[in-house]
């Protein structure tokens, strides 16, 4: 069996007792913000996390504004793009009220905790990872010493709260499978400390972005979920398709006519194959109203939501304000024990 059918065999277990149990798990997930948060993302990971959050499950959400800098000259608004996120998983409904959302350069002991954890991984593990190398591949660049432990500082991430479930995809899952490593690693050197965290794989489907590519900003093929229907309906319309008249789902073949009819399917909770279809005949250009009708109405409630809460200034300065403390005191009491299991207590009296 291999890495991934285990996890998700796993994955159905900590489902059940997810719904059995929820008072005994912690979530720990995130992004980097480099950008505005888009469709991808909204069905990708936002939802999963409103569902376990409704659930009973604790819930800390990271943004990870250190990992910005691990690849990038310039990192763009990251203070715009920390403010945007946090909008949207309020009018995703994410509850403010318990909700954990702080950022990485707010909490110092969480990043210290970088260091032991580096002294636990080989050069070579690091190399391997596969986002390490996938960045690497896209950058076509020397690696920074950031971007190489990258792996180890989502590693901290995760431990830092003692969070022990992590809803990754299975690009992912090497992260959590590090993560564990990492754990276990320090506990056979220095006594128990941590719990190894488990995967919990989600069923959310992949959202290409509108000309069949990823859904990335940098594409420029994204729909955010802060855009206007207007800057929506131009999104869609500059979306290169191709001539022909029947409407048919063929990523590989057609990947602008599929990046929409996969984005309006999850909209309207259909297949493509059946929104191609029901479109038959009806050429690129109904395929378009169609999604952009879809779009719009799928996200009509979550951007009214969006502009209510912007018109309160002080109110994403609240939520991070109380998510970087408590994320504090967590990360403080962690290295506290960190540092006795190491035999450097000495520096918890300084």
């Amino acid at each position: 069996m291999d890495t991934f059918t285990a996890a998700a065999a796993r994955s159905r277990d900590l489902n059940r007792r997810i719904t059995e149990h929820p008072e005994q798990f912690r979530v720990l997930t995130g992004e980097r913000p480099t950008g505005a948060l888009h469709l991808g993302h909204y069905f990708g990971t936002i939802r999963e996390r409103v569902r376990l959050q409704a659930a009973g499950v604790e819930t800390l959400i990271i943004l990870a504004d250190y990992q910005v800098i691990t690849d990038r000259d310039a990192v763009g608004d990251i203070e715009a793009n920390v403010r945007s996120a946090i909008l949207d998983y309020i009018a995703a409904g994410m509850d403010p009220a318990q909700a954990v959302i702080f950022t990485h350069s707010a909490v110092p002991a969480l990043n210290q905790l970088l260091v032991p954890f580096l002294s636990l991984v080989t050069e070579a593990e690091l190399h391997r990872n596969p986002t390490v190398k996938a960045e690497y591949a896209a950058s076509g660049r020397v690696l920074s010493g950031l971007l190489l432990t990258y792996p180890v500082h989502q590693s901290a991430d995760i431990l830092f709260c003692r969070a022990n479930l992590v809803p990754v995809g299975k690009d992912n899952l090497p992260h959590v499978e590090q993560t564990r490593v990492i754990a276990r690693r320090f506990n056979d050197r220095y006594g128990d400390v941590f719990a190894e965290p488990e995967p919990l794989i989600s069923a959310a489907p992949e959202v290409p972005g509108l000309d069949g590519r990823k859904m990335s900003k940098s594409y420029g093929n994204a729909i955010s979920l802060s855009m206007t229907e207007d800057q929506t309906a131009d999104a869609i319309r500059r979306t290169r398709t191709d001539a022909q008249r029947r409407i048919t789902f063929d990523p590989a073949q057609r990947p602008g006519v599929s990046g929409l009819l996969q984005s309006a399917s999850l909209c309207l909770g259909t297949t493509p194959e059946a929104l191609a279809d029901r479109i038959g005949d009806g050429g690129s250009a109904r395929l378009k109203r169609i999604t952009t009708d879809a779009v719009n109405d799928f996200l009509a409630s979550h951007r009214r939501r969006r502009r209510e809460l912007e018109q309160d200034a002080a109110f994403v300065d609240g939520i991070l304000r109380r998510g970087n403390e408590c994320a504090n005191e967590i990360a403080e009491a962690t290295l506290h024990q960190v540092r006795e299991a190491m035999g450097m207590g000495y520096a918890n009296a300084l």
